[in-house]
């Protein structure tokens, strides 16, 4: 028996967290939360198979974290999702930037379901099911 994949959900909106909390558990993901930058630079880990980080975050935003991640051995491989709620005039830039930093997706949390936020870490965890 395989462990649970483990997803670090980086977000300071809890009624987000609660959602995803509920949904993650159905589908036997260990979800970790951080609420802030650093609380997520101190949670992220070798152990984390997936992380999604939101962009507006108290601390250090979610590009500054997905900067410090990518340059860090033990974290610089781990999968990470940008959710944003930013469905702005910025949000291609924001992509961009996202994208050119090391994040595998980048995703506007509106426009996703927790159902569909699950299929899309399926997806990314296991590729070949």
């Amino acid at each position: 028996m395989s462990k649970n994949k483990s997803v670090l959900l980086v977000e300071d909106e809890s009624l987000i967290v609660e959602l995803y909390k509920e949904r993650f558990s159905e589908e036997k993901f260990d979800l970790i939360v951080a609420k802030s930058g650093p609380e997520a630079l101190k949670k992220a880990n070798g152990e984390i198979d997936l992380i999604l980080l939101d962009v507006l975050l108290p601390g250090l935003n979610g590009f500054d974290v997905l900067r410090k991640l990518k340059k860090d051995p033990d974290t610089r491989d781990v999968p990470v999702i940008i959710l944003t709620n930013l469905g702005s005039e910025h949000s291609d830039n924001d992509k961009r930037l996202a994208l050119s930093l090391g994040a595998i997706d980048y995703l506007v949390k509106s426009y996703h379901t927790p159902d569909e936020m699950v299929e899309v870490i399926k997806q990314r965890l296991y590729p070949e099911g």
